[in-house]
């Protein structure tokens, strides 16, 4: 995705920590957590000067966090729950610097967005389980797969119910010192 605004990255690493939200965590600290716990496990990780963007992407129903669907029937219940129903997407995006790099500072944003489904019958919630791109996805859907079609509404960042809000990553990233190697958006 941040290819998409001119700033390829120089590489691509899972943080592989772990996501269980703890007792009676909200969705809001929750994502801003994990995005978080994902950037500084990837900082402490890196010896070369380096910015370190860590996302997590939550899909709340009131207070209620949605699963990453790693089976069909999770991926069937949360598409049944979210049927006819507006539902919250939180992502977080956090910026920090690796240790080689003492010149770059910590800052995150978080993006809410509101999604309304269609009302979805027990056929639809089939071929979009067959479709198969709800797999590892939070909530049981991808809004750039097939289930875009059953989205009545989107109020906030389409980017960001993708996974990476390209507007405040912007913003993050304009806000960093820029290093020698690097090149910012104007």
């Amino acid at each position: 995705m941040l290819e998409q605004i001119g700033l390829p990255p120089d590489e691509i690493r899972p943080a592989d920590i772990d996501e269980t939200p703890q007792a009676g965590e909200l969705p809001r600290p929750y994502a801003a957590r994990m995005a978080r716990e994902k950037a500084e496990k990837i900082a402490r990780e890196t010896t070369k000067p380096a910015l370190i963007l860590g996302s997590d992407t939550v899909i709340a129903v009131g207070r209620r966090i949605l699963p990453k669907a790693l089976d069909e029937d999770t991926a069937r219940h949360c598409l049944s729950l979210l049927s006819g129903r507006r539902h919250k997407v939180l992502t977080s995006v956090v910026c920090c610097p690796s240790a080689a790099w003492p010149e770059g500072h910590h800052n995150a944003r978080l993006v809410e967005t509101s999604v309304i489904f269609n009302r979805l019958t027990s056929q639809q919630i089939d071929a979009l389980i067959a479709q198969g791109d709800w797999h590892g996805k939070a909530g049981g859907y991808a809004l750039q797969g097939a289930a875009a079609a059953y989205i009545r509404q989107i109020s906030g960042s389409a980017s960001g119910v993708v996974g990476l809000p390209l507007f405040e990553t912007a913003q993050l990233l304009r806000g960093q010192p820029c290093p020698a190697h690097a090149r910012w958006l104007p």
